[in-house]
């Protein structure tokens, strides 16, 4: 344990200075939460085949926008913000892949454009992928045509990196996407918004402890939490964040896992 926190250390110092636009809150829930401990492989040979990702599913028990799943299951989504510096991506993916756990990237697509191998890298994974629109602007103000050129732009760059228009769909700058915004999601080919029942507030910078307080304390089955790649106190956070889930006895999935 001594050894892992130093290399969280180092992930931290790495991380420092690293800016990326955080989103809106909501408030919190409370309870508990852990993680499965099996054995992961982060990605495929280079020679093999990229599989084409998963395309996003209509879920019929679900609402048009999500923000937990199933209460009677102990399995929580830990989403994670797409955006910042890749190494620092890398790391929180290692993270959580050496607990046996899973996540959901929602990605920015000019993030995609500058990193393009990390599409790839979050899939050989085996976390889910989705679209965080095309540069993290606030999309609830901006007219149809606009919000459409930020949903679409973003899908078209998961599309040509993998084959799929990503599995979800987070809006950016607001934990809520308006009547407009969701509608045009749905054109664009997301049955459903992603949004979530905990916000863990790592974009305020508040400390690691903060962090895995502020996730720990809301996290119940069934929840969606909010992370961010690209702060380092999330770096510094996410063990202690999954070594209590696992605690708890609740698995940290995917959130097409959550609601399977």
């Amino acid at each position: 344990m001594p050894d892992r926190r130093a290399a969280l250390r180092s992930g931290v110092a790495l991380a420092a200075g690293t800016l990326a636009a955080g989103c809106s809150t909501t408030g919190v829930v409370a309870h508990s939460v852990a993680v499965s401990r099996t054995a992961v492989s982060p990605s495929a040979s280079p020679s093999a085949k990229p599989v084409a990702a998963p395309a996003p599913r209509r879920f019929p028990q679900q609402p048009a926008e999500i923000t937990h799943g199933p209460r009677d299951r102990p399995r929580v989504a830990l989403t994670f913000h797409g955006q910042g510096d890749p190494a620092v991506a890398k790391a929180l993916l290692g993270e959580a892949e050496k607990a046996g756990a899973r996540v959901t990237v929602l990605a920015v697509g000019s993030w995609l454009d500058e990193h393009p191998d990390i599409a790839r890298r979050i899939l050989d994974g085996g976390h889910d992928l989705g679209n965080h629109t095309l540069r993290h602007l606030a999309i609830n103000a901006m007219s149809e045509a606009d919000a459409e050129a930020e949903i679409r732009g973003c899908a078209d760059r998961l599309r040509r990196l993998t084959g799929s228009i990503g599995t979800w769909f987070r809006p950016s700058r607001t934990p809520t996407a308006s009547a407009l915004v969701a509608g045009v999601a749905r054109r664009v080919g997301y049955p459903h918004v992603l949004s979530y029942d905990v916000d863990s507030l790592d974009y305020t910078s508040p400390g690691a402890t903060a962090v895995t307080r502020q996730v720990i304390g809301g996290v119940r089955d069934g929840s969606v939490v909010s992370l961010h790649f690209g702060y380092a106190d999330t770096v510094a956070a996410l063990p202690a964040v999954l070594e209590e889930l696992g605690r708890r006895g609740l698995r940290a999935v995917t959130t097409t896992e959550l609601l399977s």
